[in-house]
């Protein structure tokens, strides 16, 4: 068996309307390829999926989208699960500013 890293991401909607919001998570998948890893991922993604009352009464649900990302990895002392490189953004100067 294989190890792989799946990116699983879920759309949350609110009483039946799609909101602005999504949830992502990192899954550990086993499989013997590539193609089996992804048919896993996308079978612990279904799982995950929730529906529930929330405290004003609404209904919740978290429906997942996709499978983003796949990657294989290994599972030793020190291995690498997860790696993102994040470029700043300037922040323009105030309107204000001479």
């Amino acid at each position: 068996m294989k190890s792989f890293t799946a990116q699983i991401v879920y759309r949350i909607e609110c009483d039946g309307q799609h909101t602005d919001q999504y949830e992502e998570q990192w899954r550990l998948v086993f499989a013997e390829n590539e193609a089996h890893a992804l048919v896993e991922a996308r079978r612990a993604g279904e799982t995950e999926e929730s529906t529930f009352v929330d405290r004003h009464g609404r209904t919740i649900c978290w429906r997942m989208l996709a499978v983003k990302d796949l990657q294989p990895i290994e599972l030793i002392n020190g291995g690498l699960l997860f790696s993102m490189v994040r470029e700043p953004e300037a922040v323009p100067a105030p309107i204000w500013a001479a």
